[in-house]
């Protein structure tokens, strides 16, 4: 027959019951929580770069991207139509002025030296056969001058010989009317010649300017022809560096084809260019910063293009320091072209999260947490952002790299 179980018995069965399912229940909790904690992302602090929300004024700048150009380049291109007989440096080569580069054919080039010097000197001979013929010429007729002025002054005598010998009865009137006629004729005679004389000394002298001009278009072509001979033969400029020599012997080149580019590698500039949507943010004058590595080069801003092509606007930059240690011709750089100062704004470390004015997803630090905030953010430079809102002065923010936490809403620190 069957004993009914104590009260005792089945309590401290119960007992087990519980405490055996309670202490199960329990270690679930625990590897749940070290699981969970266990896929929870975490960083360590080190790992990330934070910046403190701080106030100040802050210079407004516009990014842009640029490289560095000597200061000086000169390209030295052909002045005739020609070859390439030698070639004396290479680039990279340093010159001094007057250094001869390369030798062309200039058979040609002083061929028409020659003919052009030779169409000179005719001009030359021409003008001295001219000057003599017109002063041949006028002598002639200044002298026909003076026989008709004498001739007329007898004229006159024999007037006032008849006139007189009328006056007495000695002479007739038709005599005395027939010198008088005589005078006159010589009188107009002496007018003719005088105006022929002006004449003939203007037609000469003009004759003589034309032969003049001439000559002077002879000499000035000469000079262009010798300036030409001079040019063909391919000397340095000023004292520089050879960054490019056309070296292939018995080549042929153009007129006007580049054959060397001398250039001072010892002072520099930046080539930039900037979106044309900036082109009214920009312009010669304004101040601005070179960023190569963590050196910063501050510049003006000395040309500007005023056309936009294929959408972004070419510019130069005149550096303060154009001959600092990291300038290197064709280097990349970074430039910040300052437009404008705010005065007591919100502000945080610019870094590549930071694309333009707008809205962004930031961590912020809490504690031993990373939380995701939205951030509206405005102007920048190249060192600071504007804070519009989402962020408190004080406050840690994020500004490294968190394309990998993109998805998160948290992150603890270890």
């Amino acid at each position: 027959m069957d004993r009914e179980i104590s009260k005792e018995v089945r309590r401290r069965e119960r007992m087990k019951f519980w405490t055996k399912w309670g202490s199960a229940l329990l270690i679930l909790i625990l590897l749940v929580s070290v699981l969970f904690r266990y896929l929870q992302p975490s960083l360590k602090i080190t790992d990330l770069s934070l910046s403190t929300v701080d106030v100040g004024s802050i210079d407004i700048s516009i990014g842009a991207s640029g490289k560095v150009v000597p200061a000086f380049e000169e390209i030295i291109n052909s002045p005739i139509n020609s070859r390439i007989l030698e070639v004396y440096k290479k680039g990279g080569d340093s010159v001094d002025v007057g250094t001869p580069i390369l030798r062309l054919d200039l058979l040609s080039a002083e061929t028409d030296y020659e003919n052009q010097l030779n169409e000179v000197r005719m001009n030359e001979l021409k003008l001295e056969q001219l000057r003599i013929q017109n002063k041949s010429k006028l002598s002639e007729m200044e002298m026909q001058l003076k026989v008709s002025r004498m001739e007329l002054n007898r004229k006159a005598v024999e007037l006032r010989n008849e006139q007189y010998l009328d006056s007495l009865g000695a002479g007739t009137a038709d005599k005395v009317r027939q010198v008088e006629l005589d005078y006159h004729v010589s009188k107009l005679k002496l007018e003719e010649d005088e105006q022929k004389f002006i004449h003939e000394a203007a037609v000469a002298e003009a004759d003589f300017k034309v032969k003049e001009l001439e000559l002077s278009i002879a000499r000035k072509t000469l000079a262009e022809a010798r300036q030409t001979l001079e040019d063909a033969q391919i000397r340095a400029p000023r004292k520089a560096i050879l960054t490019f020599v056309n070296n292939e012997i018995g080549a042929q080149v153009a007129q006007g084809e580049k054959v060397a580019v001398v250039s001072d590698l010892s002072h520099f500039k930046i080539e930039g260019e900037i979106a044309d949507t900036y082109g009214d943010r920009i312009a010669a004058g304004s101040r601005a910063v070179v960023k190569i590595g963590n050196e910063k080069l501050p510049g003006i801003v000395s040309d500007l293009t005023p056309l936009s092509k294929n959408g972004v606007i070419s510019f130069s930059v005149r550096l303060d320091k154009d001959n600092h240690r990291r300038l290197r011709s064709g280097l990349k750089t970074d430039v910040y072209i300052l437009t404008a100062v705010k005065d007591s704004v919100l502000r945080i470390q610019n870094g590549s999260y930071y694309v333009g004015p707008g809205k962004y997803e930031l961590f912020v630090r809490q504690g031993n947490e990373l939380v995701r905030r939205e951030v509206q953010l405005g102007e920048s430079n190249y060192e600071q952002v504007e804070v519009l809102s989402g962020l408190q002065l004080g406050e840690a923010v994020v500004i490294s790299d968190m394309g990998d936490y993109k998805n998160k809403r948290k992150i603890k620190l270890d």
